[in-house]
């Protein structure tokens, strides 16, 4: 299977509004409570979201990268009603830490964690892009206070880069997301995560929470493959091919109302 060289939006100056802990780091994030119209809502539980980002391209793309994960957690937030949180993931810039991949599932489960304690949170859903959506996978196997997923455009492993590690260091570093100058202190386990880790092998432990897979026909980086043995692994997943589609689901229409489509129904049903 192959692995995700996706973009992510990153946590630029003036979109990072909250401060949470993912062990002893502490991490950037965006946060969007629905706008009061007045009515109030009588004291009833709010859904809440965390959005996750895959992992930035290019030189400094962690700090580059066009940051629309605000401006999607606005419209789940402001039209659906949502409690929506971007975190900005160890290495992003505003938080602390350097990447790891097992670092990056961890703090997706912390985002959880923060999301859910804050006031009027009932039950917290996590969608991800890319490499993100195969973390919320990875977090759902190991949290199961997760309610459901929606992944977009997520590799069913990280084979590409554990065949490589060096050169996704490189990578990293490049993008911004290490702080150090040589490799981690324990390279082998860096490395050893990114064959450890897979939405293929983790996706049987969120079963039978639902899941939502959508998927780029076109999808020159994840082949839709991808897509269709974790849907097996799964065993009920709605599993949504988009003709015509490319890797970057974030910026086509059709993907963001399958998936805000998906979540007005898993509040209907949940809550």
């Amino acid at each position: 299977m192959s692995s995700a060289g996706d973009a992510a939006a990153s946590g630029v100056d003036g979109f990072d509004n909250h401060r949470f802990r993912s062990g002893d780091l502490t991490l950037a994030a965006h946060v969007t409570r629905p706008i009061s119209n007045g009515s109030g809502s009588g004291g009833a539980a709010l859904p809440g979201v965390v959005i996750c980002h895959g992992f930035p391209s290019g030189p400094d793309g962690g700090a580059n990268s066009v940051a629309t994960f605000p401006e999607l957690a606005f419209r789940i937030a402001t039209e659906m009603g949502w409690v929506a949180m971007v975190p900005y993931l160890r290495g992003m810039p505003g938080s602390d830490g350097d990447f790891s991949l097992d670092g990056w599932r961890d703090d997706v489960v912390a985002a959880v964690a923060d999301l859910g304690n804050q006031a009027g949170v009932e039950r917290v859903w996590v969608v991800g892009f890319g490499s993100g959506a195969a973390l919320a996978i990875c977090a759902a196997a190991v949290d199961d206070g997760i309610s459901g997923v929606g992944a977009l455009a997520a590799p069913a492993d990280w084979s590409d880069w554990a065949a490589n590690p060096r050169r996704l260091l490189l990578h990293a570093r490049d993008a911004g997301l290490l702080t150090m100058s040589d490799s981690p202190p324990d390279f082998g386990r860096w490395s050893g995560a990114l064959r450890e880790l897979s939405a293929e092998r983790s996706v049987s432990a969120l079963a039978p929470r639902d899941l939502l897979l959508v998927h780029g026909g076109d999808d020159e980086i994840v082949p839709p493959l991808d897509a269709r043995v974790v849907a097996g692994a799964h065993g009920s997943a709605d599993l949504r091919i988009i003709a015509g589609a490319g890797h970057h689901l974030r910026h086509d229409p059709r993907a963001i109302a399958i998936l805000l489509g998906w979540l007005d129904r898993q509040r209907r049903h949940h809550t």
